[in-house]
């Protein structure tokens, strides 16, 4: 059973940086697509990152392109997300993702994902 358990949320002045982790169990699989989306108050989920975990091919979303950076840690089954330069527009729950089967085009699309975390809460005051 696919487990995805996100954490590393929290507070932060604007210009500061979190680093979000997502412990993932019940898939070992490197042929899958793990992605990271938020949640803003009133909007819709978007997604903002994603890596294929058997090439290590990343993808972001413009509005976090150059600040944001997905990674992963094979060895603990653990993506993570670093963000820097936050900003008061990235206030959202953040969300961790698992899909196995996915075309690069759909990656950053949150709607395709099958498996997803409990999501943890960024906060960025100005």
């Amino acid at each position: 059973q696919v487990q995805l358990v996100e954490s590393g949320g929290g507070s932060v002045q604007a210009g500061g940086s979190l680093r979000l982790s997502c412990a993932l169990s019940g898939d070992s699989n490197y042929n899958k697509w793990m992605g990271w989306s938020r949640q803003r108050p009133g909007k819709e989920r978007e997604g903002v990152a994603a890596i294929y975990s058997a090439s290590g091919n990343t993808y972001y979303a413009d509005s976090v392109k150059g600040r944001f950076t997905i990674s992963q840690d094979n060895t603990k089954n653990t993506v993570y997300l670093q963000m820097n330069s936050l900003a008061p527009e990235d206030t959202a729950m953040y969300y961790c993702a698992l899909e196995r089967n996915l075309w690069p085009t759909d990656a950053l699309i949150a709607s395709q994902y099958k498996y997803w975390g409990q999501g943890t809460q960024v906060t960025v005051n100005s």
